[in-house]
């Protein structure tokens, strides 16, 4: 089995406001050693009156199939 950072299972999705803090979420993941995984996904909230983003990261030595 892999070890993730936090003993994290190797697939995760990232989401929250499509804002400064998302972006340094998703850059922190990759400096730990997630890639990045398909496509970014963007939807608006109309609760929330804001740009909602998720992005699915994979552990780097996870053997993934796209």
């Amino acid at each position: 089995m892999y070890q993730t950072p936090e003993d994290r299972p190797i697939y995760r999705l990232l989401t929250g406001a499509d804002d400064r803090a998302f972006c340094e979420r998703v850059s922190e993941a990759l400096a730990q050693g997630w890639r990045l995984y398909g496509s970014p996904s963007l939807s608006w909230d109309t609760a929330e009156n804001c740009m909602k983003a998720a992005q699915a990261v994979v552990w780097h030595e996870a053997d993934v199939v796209k």
